[in-house]
């Protein structure tokens, strides 16, 4: 581990940058899991977005459930330190999950 303070992104606003370097370690570890998460959430809303409708979709695969639409995606969440994959969709401006199983940690 170097002992020079790491080199932002150069695409960083420098009011972002001014602002983490003031932070306590603490306060930075907990706006490094703020980050990871909401770009987790960025990037499932943004497929959701890209998925084809309902209607377009030619095949329902056997594995989901009766009460999931075909359209949906499958997405990983952490919870507790666990995690679990759930299907998910958009239903109109809301976005829908169904539990579907533990992530094998063998995998």
């Amino acid at each position: 581990m170097s002992y020079e303070p790491p080199t932002p992104p150069a695409d960083l606003a420098t009011e972002v940058v001014n602002v983490l370097n003031e932070s306590s370690p603490e306060q930075l570890l907990d706006v490094a899991t703020y980050a990871e998460a909401l770009a987790e959430h960025k990037v499932r809303e943004a497929r959701l977005e890209e998925s084809p409708d309902q209607e377009e979709v030619e095949e329902r695969p056997d594995e989901l459930p009766d009460d999931v639409p075909a359209k949906a995606t499958i997405t990983i969440k952490d919870i507790n330190d666990n995690r679990y994959y759930y299907w998910q969709w958009r239903d109109g401006e809301q976005v829908k999950s169904k539990y579907k199983s533990p992530v094998n940690p063998d995998e």
